[in-house]
């Protein structure tokens, strides 16, 4: 948002408050009124009460803007939900005793008198002191119910300490985004509402990195290149306009950006191109629709392109590959997981206490704003180039794993974007070769994916993003994608030596041993690919069904477990090997590969085969082509 005047950090208990006595919020008579219900305010609630009391916890942001005569009293533009919840909060922490001292009268409603009475009397209504008929009449009900949610949540849930929630609360923090002067805040407020648009982390992000850029045409293009990179659908190249697209990428729109920031200064007098919009006389034709195709195949088949994450995720993994390329040194390592919730709260870890080179990045912000900015718009190159995507083409809904890069055809204005699978840069590389090698880290890739479906653990893209980035190491990225799955597999079972883990086996374990089935035979498995197949199941079953046959001690070993979908899961049930084949064989075949090994012994022997020898078979053949895999580990 590049309207921003000014960001404060405010935090809701101690130091600079959000409801200091000298600051006053007033809700403009434009907004609706107080309309959180039960949901809205347990999650809050719940969201507080969860985070990590060494960390600050950004719970969002408040934009308003200053009432002019007036000191310290603001009009709420956007965000009035979320800080009336925090006001009644904190009114019923005090009349619990818990919170000491008052939180004011600090928050009004402008035009509408019920609200306005409520708030101004809320500790007597929290404290159930005697009410006349008249001020009875006088409260705001939408009010009362949010009291009485917040009352209830703290009154029912075992798991939430009012002391301990009150400590939390020190480390949580509220964004106050100051709107210029001058600016027509209803229709500002329109378009907030109609657009469904609220300012996230990586907005406030934006803006601060950008007040570290004295120059307003450098703001500018840092605007743009973040603004491409934060479109996660297609490739970054196309979310530039056709003239920056050139000098970026040149005319094949695929060359590795510039390092250095002096090499982008043909594109500061660059303004926000209007060549691919739509007039208005286009737009009011019958036939007009919006283009959301993002080019051609070779075939001429027009292709769209999904990413596997979102932004906020893409900027974590960036500034993890940031650190590590730039060998910053922090005071404390960024945590472990990709929080999206502690986007802030990591960049501000390498910008306050971070060094290169024994340099404070503080002492020279301008610079990282300029590195970084660089850095973002390269790593987005590789990862859209490298890393696979869900490719739809045509009508199709599905999609499938894609891992394509962008080339050019026709020429000047008539240029247009096509797309061929992504080369691994090995020598003498042509189709023949590239081909199967781009399916084999295709193949790795989606293993990946599919096991590790949480963003916050998806490490695999950090680490790959970070190889890229060295020099002359493309050609093995495949490798190092099965040094991944590997490592995993070895450290969380083949170290452990115990088999026997059911349904608590990792799924990256039966994934990688699918991917390399698959690359041992990959003629037979030609149809095979990685889908989400995310329920462990055993093959002969825990609960035999009605006691048809016998139950089996060993039956969490290795052997005896597949990966499915909980839809085929939900069908399996408790039936024996044998029904299971009889009664789904297609699924079975279609599954995953173990799974059809399973199918496949047993349509040639038995149950009672099946426990006796054909289980251990099974599974010291599939535990070798794991070991094997591992070895070098």
């Amino acid at each position: 948002m590049d309207t921003i005047d000014m960001v404060e950090e405010l935090k809701i208990l101690d130091e600079v408050t959000i409801f200091d006595t000298n600051a006053h919020y007033v809700i403009p008579r434009y907004q609706r009124a107080y309309a959180w219900e039960d949901k809205e305010i347990v999650q809050l609630i719940d969201d507080i009460n969860d985070i990590d009391s060494s960390e600050n916890y950004y719970i969002g942001s408040l934009v308003v803007s200053k009432i002019q005569g007036k000191a310290e009293t603001y009009e709420v533009v956007d965000g009035q939900q979320r800080l009336t919840t925090l006001f009644l909060l904190l009114q019923y922490l005090v009349s619990e005793g818990v919170l000491e001292g008052e939180v004011g009268q600090t928050l009004t409603f402008d035009c509408r008198s019920k609200s306005k009475y409520t708030l101004s009397n809320i500790q007597q209504i929290l404290t159930n002191k005697k009410l006349s008929a008249d001020q009875e009449e006088s409260i705001d009900q939408s009010i009362l119910n949010g009291i009485k949610a917040i009352r209830q949540k703290f009154t029912s849930d075992k798991g939430l300490n009012k002391d301990e929630f009150v400590s939390r609360l020190q480390h949580v923090i509220l964004y106050r985004i100051e709107v210029p002067e001058h600016t027509d805040l209803n229709r500002y407020f329109e378009i907030m509402n109609t657009r469904g648009e609220q300012l996230e982390q990586h907005d406030i992000l934006k803006a601060r990195l950008m007040r570290f850029l004295n120059n307003r045409k450098e703001q500018e293009l840092f605007s743009r290149i973040w603004n491409a990179c934060s479109d996660m659908t297609g490739y970054v190249q196309m979310h530039f306009s056709r003239t920056e697209r050139e000098k970026i990428f040149n005319g094949e729109w695929n060359d590795w950006p510039a390092d250095e920031w002096d090499e982008y200064s043909d594109c500061l007098d660059i303004t926000e191109d209007s060549e691919t919009n739509a007039t208005i006389s286009e737009i009011i034709k019958p036939r007009f629709k919006v283009d959301n195709v993002d080019g051609i195949l070779d075939d001429d088949t027009h292709i769209r392109f999904e990413s596997i994450i979102e932004f906020p995720h893409f900027l974590l993994h960036a500034l993890r590959v940031f650190v590590e390329l730039y060998d910053v040194s922090l005071k404390k390592d960024l945590g472990d997981l990709l929080d999206d919730k502690k986007l802030i709260a990591d960049f501000e870890n390498v910008i306050k206490h971070g060094t290169i080179d024994d340099e404070p990045i503080k002492d020279n912000r301008e610079n990282f704003a300029k590195m970084f900015i660089i850095h973002l718009l390269q790593t987005r190159y590789l990862f859209d180039m490298f890393i696979i995507k869900r490719e739809f083409t045509g009508e199709d809904k599905e999609g499938e794993w894609s891992l394509k890069e962008v080339h050019t055809s026709g020429q000047a204005s008539k240029k247009k974007a096509y797309y061929s699978n992504t080369k691994l840069r090995y020598e003498n590389e042509w189709e023949k070769t590239y081909a199967p090698r781009n399916k084999e880290c295709l193949m790795i890739q989606s293993a990946l994916r599919v096991s590790y479906t949480s963003p916050k653990v998806m490490h695999w893209i950090t680490e790959l993003i970070l190889w890229l980035f060295e020099d002359n190491k493309i050609a093995e990225l495949t490798n190092e994608a099965e040094g991944i799955a590997a490592k995993a597999t070895k450290e969380n079972f083949l170290d452990g030596e115990d088999y026997k883990l059911g349904v608590t086996t990792p799924h990256i374990v039966f994934n990688f041993l699918d991917y390399l089935l698959w690359k041992n035979n990959k003629n037979t498995y030609s149809d095979f690919e990685f889908e989400f197949r995310n329920s462990v199941e055993h093959w002969y079953p825990q609960n035999p069904s009605d006691g048809s046959f016998d139950s089996w001690d060993d039956k969490d070993t290795f052997g005896n477990l597949c990966i499915i979908s909980r839809s085929v899961n939900s069908k399996f049930s408790n039936l024996s090997p044998e029904s299971k084949m009889k009664s789904y064989s297609k699924m079975v075949k279609k599954g995953s590969l173990k799974l059809r090994i399973m199918g496949d012994i047993i349509e040639k022997g038995s149950n009672d085969k099946w426990i006796k020898s054909q289980c251990l078979e099974h599974e010291e053949e599939m535990i070798e082509i794991l070991k094997e895999a591992c070895s070098n580990i």
